[in-house]
This record gives C-alpha cells, sequence and structure tokens, in this order.
C-alpha cells in the first residue's frame, strides 16, 4: 500500500488540521502513519507535566486507532520543539520507517512556533529519506522512492501577521466530519485547557468552524481542509502529485500565486 505521514507538533494537531484527507487516503488503501512532535506535557492549567503527557499521550494513541493510522511516539517537550539535528534525526527515522510518499506538515508560517518548527523538522527529514550520510537515530533503512510535502492550512487560515493564506487546493471532508470529529473528541483534557487559554469554547466546534471555513474559501464544499505543494527539488520529480491524484474526485482547485 501506499504510505502517508502526519507530522504535526502537538497532539489534537493532526485531528484539526490533517484528518480529514487521512480518513479519505485510508478508504482508498493507503497505509496511514501519525506523529505528533511535542507530548502535549504543557498543555494543562490543572495536570502536572508528567500526568499531562501521560494523559495525552493516551489520548493521541487513542485517536490514531480511529484514524487506522500506526502510532509514532513523540520526541520532546511542548515549547521544545526546536530544530537541531537530533531532532531531525530522530523524525527522519519515522520517515524512513514509514516509507511514506506523501508527508502532511503544519503550515511554515503559523501563529506559534511549535507548529513552525515541527513543519521544518518534517520538511527536512523527508528531504533526507534517502541520504545514507545522515544516521537517523534510531538507525532506520534509508528508501529512494519520490516524497511529495504537502503544506495543512495555518490556524485560522492566516499568518500571524493576518495575511490570508488561500491553498492550491482544497479537499471535500464533509463526508468524514464527523468521523474527524470523533477521533478529536478522544483529546478530551484539550477542552478545559483550550477553553481558557484560547477561548476555544468548544473544541470540537472550533474544530468543524475551521472546517466550515475553508469550505467556504473552496466556493464549492461545506467542509473541507487545504493544502499547498512544497516544490519538489530534492523530494520528488517536478510532476509528482500523489494527493491530488489520489483524491480527485474530491478536490477543487485554488490560487496559486506564481
Amino acid at each position: 500500500m501506499p504510505s502517508v505521514l502526519a507530522v504535526a507538533a502537538h497532539p489534537d494537531d493532526i485531528e484539526f488540521l490533517y484528518a480529514g484527507t487521512m480518513l479519505l487516503l485510508r478508504q482508498r488503501g493507503w497505509d496511514l502513519h501519525y506523529m505528533n512532535v511535542a507530548d502535549g506535557s504543557r498543555g494543562s492549567t490543572t495536570m502536572g507535566p508528567e500526568e499531562c503527557a501521560a494523559t495525552r499521550l493516551k489520548e493521541a494513541k487513542r485517536a490514531a486507532e480511529l484514524l487506522g493510522a500506526t502510532f509514532h511516539p513523540p520526541i520532546c517537550a511542548d515549547m521544545e520543539v526546536a530544530y537541531t539535528t537530533e531532532n531531525v534525526q530522530k523524525v527522519a527515522a519515522v520517515v524512513r520507517q514509514s516509507k511514506a510518499s506523501i508527508v502532511l506538515a503544519h503550515s511554515p508560517i503559523d501563529y506559534m512556533e511549535d507548529h513552525e518548527n515541527a513543519c521544518r523538522l518534517a520538511v527536512s527529514a523527508a528531504f533526507a529519506h534517502g541520504m545514507p550520510n545522515l544516521e537517523s537515530i534510531p538507525p532506520a533503512p534509508v528508501y529512494m522512492d519520490p516524497v511529495t510535502v504537502y503544506h495543512a492550512q495555518p490556524v485560522g487560515c492566516r499568518q500571524p501577521t493576518g495575511e490570508l493564506v488561500t491553498p492550491h487546493f482544497y479537499v471535500d471532508n464533509e463526508a468524514v466530519v464527523e468521523q474527524k470529529a470523533d477521533a478529536l473528541a478522544c483529546h478530551a483534557s484539550q477542552k478545559q485547557w483550550l477553553d481558557e487559554s484560547q477561548g476555544m469554547d468548544s473544541y470540537i466546534e472550533a474544530m468543524r468552524n475551521l472546517s466550515r471555513m475553508v469550505g467556504q474559501m473552496s466556493g464549492r464544499y461545506e467542509h473541507a481542509e487545504g493544502w499547498r505543494r512544497r516544490e519538489h527539488w530534492g523530494f520528488c520529480g517536478a510532476d509528482d502529485d500523489p494527493l491530488r491524484e489520489a483524491l480527485a474526485d474530491q478536490i477543487t482547485e485554488g490560487t496559486k500565486n506564481l
């Protein structure tokens, strides 16, 4: 089966931003892989970091199970998602273990640096998937098949300075949005945290609202996820576009600025 690897910063980011696309790929026979770079340990005002990390690990594993994805454990604490050689090596091991032909990553510019640094780690790890002189941690054999990287929408569909981010294309999520909500509901510890820290009211309804926002941007769908394909140099062939090809019947094009 072809393989897709989702790399995000924190437990619940995949469910907010990527999960609809992943579920549609699974329906078409793709092998799903799921990685949160950070452990979620600082995402609570009521639990200490060790209890919080343990709670969120269980929640993330359950969400990955509902999505039908192979779970890969986090490598650092919240707010410690740093772009280091060691962290690149650790994420590279996951890319090589997954043998992914698609890597899904955060927007390169997003509202917080954990997201941006998790994106950088995913991109570098994907670039190094066939680079035997970059040893992964733990060691994993390289593979030489092409890897195409796609970037999700930033939270709120805007850069931190307010500029609207328009996807290259939109994926229709209406048929799977309730499965996406079920996976997000596994992260029950985050309702209280998000309500207090970010004023999200209901975190599941916040996901639906974002999904509707992207759907409205598409001009076609009720619920959607938006994606931008990273340029091909060093990753794949110039014309490789496996996500568009796999979901061609559930995609509408956006605007790509040249």
